[in-house]
């Protein structure tokens, strides 16, 4: 995919190599806005993870495949789908803090959940978000081919909305992390359930 006309939301170093992308994520970096009140105020939204996107109409599919540099906790490769901080969602591949590399989904509707799917071994797997309407659905797949739901979700978003990759790395000193196969399609799928 030619990623020439895609914008930085927090700029960082971006290696090519055909059709792999590999982002630098910066240490501490992330976006989250916390669930969990700290003596009784919520922190402000944090959104300062590296995030390269294009704007996006209408129903979409986007896919790509992420290798994440697990070094430290919540250090990951994402898909990420946001029209401002406080509506927002994200499909990781991520290092977990129960010590495991997890498929992890986080939808943000003024604040954050976080969902940790299921745990896996690989080095790298396939992510997936689709859009039709206000419905949100993120797969996952070993081979690119078959492809399981980890969440179906419904976000009040408007219709153009940033579609994009996302590196972080939240309580570590940074990673490289690599992105292949990007693909952004306009189209509506008609199985969300099913990814197809």
């Amino acid at each position: 995919m030619n990623i020439n006309s895609f914008k930085w939301l927090n700029k960082s170093e971006l290696n090519t190599d055909g059709d792999k992308l590999t982002i630098a994520a910066p240490p501490l970096s992330d976006f989250f806005n916390s669930p969990v009140p700290e003596n009784g105020v919520f922190k402000a939204p944090q959104g300062n993870a590296p995030f390269l996107y294009t704007d996006v109409d209408g129903d979409f599919v986007i896919r790509v495949k992420v290798k994440p540099d697990f070094k430290a906790i919540y250090d990951a490769a994402c898909i990420m789908v946001i029209q401002d901080e406080n509506l927002w969602l994200k499909a990781a591949y991520e290092k977990s803090d129960f010590n495991t590399t997890a498929v992890v989904s986080v939808v943000t509707n003024k604040v954050s959940d976080d969902a940790n799917g299921c745990n896996l071994t690989a080095d790298s797997i396939w992510l997936q978000v689709a859009r039709v309407g206000c419905n949100f659905a993120v797969h996952y797949s070993l081979d690119g081919e078959k492809f399981d739901m980890v969440r179906l979700c419904m976000l009040p978003t408007e219709n153009t909305v940033k579609v994009g990759i996302e590196a972080q790395s939240p309580t570590g000193q940074g990673g490289d992390h690599e992105f292949s196969g990007l693909s952004i399609e306009k189209r509506s799928i008609s199985n969300l359930r099913a990814g197809v």
